[in-house]
């Protein structure tokens, strides 16, 4: 098994950041760790890698305990952390050949894949740029590039295209997915749910230190929510309040739930058809009807209210 946690738990002082959390990776899956900011998953991260010390609980990293054996166990893992960390005084070229190093990489033998880690990560043209020339997108996308310098078994990124812009984000998806079908096994943590549902087999939902959801995406989907989503917003015919008066004043007719955020009014039902009925009637108010996704089962179990860090 790529990964085994099992009831980890880690303490700083009196805070209990991760709260007996178990999970476990089969080979050649991606399993996606989901939850608002300060829900423990850097945490979680940082323990399974022997960055940070375990209060208790048990992990195993490619076959090896953690604590114990977590240097060697690292020499078989592809990390890409929050920060880039990357060497300004060297090309892009440079960067990837010297990171090679650490893994005991002959030179001649890190300067043969280059090539191929500067086409995963789409900078062929900047072989020779240095790191300072490029933006922080393509400075994300070296430091996925780096990760793999050592063809690692196990991949484990923390939010890995956070800064990328759409292009280079589906350019990543199809890199990451070749990466599965090659039998490589991915742990990500993103903010980004419609990532979580295209590239994770299985994702965990962490919120207080806690695992409160895990399954597939559309495992966890049926389990959490309701099937159709109609969201209202736009003037409701000189009402004050728009769509949120709206919903006050109606949401006792249909059988569903509603909830605000801001000017939008979510609806959430089994079926649809006398509510969209309804608001065609409603002059002013505008809807769109769609599937419940993964994101509406995010906020539904970790609460639409922001979180500090």
């Amino acid at each position: 098994m790529p990964l085994i946690v099992e009831n980890l738990r880690k303490n700083y002082g009196d805070a209990e950041i991760v709260r007996g959390i178990s999970f476990a990776l089969q080979p050649g899956e991606c399993f996606a760790l989901l939850g608002p900011n300060g829900a423990g998953k850097t945490t979680t991260l940082r323990c399974v890698l022997g960055h940070t010390e375990l209060s208790s609980g048990h992990v195993e990293l490619c076959g090896l305990p953690v604590p114990e054996r977590a240097r060697e166990a690292r020499a078989r893992v592809g990390v890409v952390p929050q920060n880039d960390g990357l060497d300004p005084d060297f090309t892009v070229t440079e960067n990837l050949i010297v990171y090679s190093r650490y893994f005991g990489i002959p030179a001649s033998q890190a300067r043969a894949r280059v090539p191929s880690l500067l086409a995963f990560a789409g900078l062929e043209a900047k072989a020779n740029a240095r790191v300072t020339t490029l933006s922080g997108g393509m400075k994300r996308r070296l430091t996925m590039a780096r990760a793999l310098v050592a063809d690692p078994d196990l991949l484990i990124m923390d939010e890995p295209t956070t800064g990328l812009d759409p292009q280079a984000r589906h350019l990543i998806w199809e890199r990451l997915k070749g990466l599965v079908a090659r039998g490589k096994t991915l742990l990500l943590t993103t903010h980004f749910m419609d990532e979580a549902e295209r590239l994770a087999h299985r994702i965990a939902i962490l919120d207080r230190g806690q695992i409160i959801a895990l399954g597939t995406p559309r495992e966890v989907i049926a389990a959490h929510i309701e099937p159709q989503v109609v969201e209202v917003f736009g003037d409701w015919d000189g009402h004050e309040g728009g769509a949120a008066a709206w919903a006050r004043a109606h949401a006792l007719q249909f059988a569903g739930r509603f909830e605000t955020s801001g000017e939008t009014a979510f609806c959430y039902l089994s079926e649809v058809d006398l509510l969209l009925e309804h608001l065609k009637t409603q002059s002013g108010l505008r809807y769109l009807h769609r599937p419940a996704n993964l994101e509406d089962v995010f906020l539904k179990l970790t609460g639409r209210e922001l979180r500090d860090e």
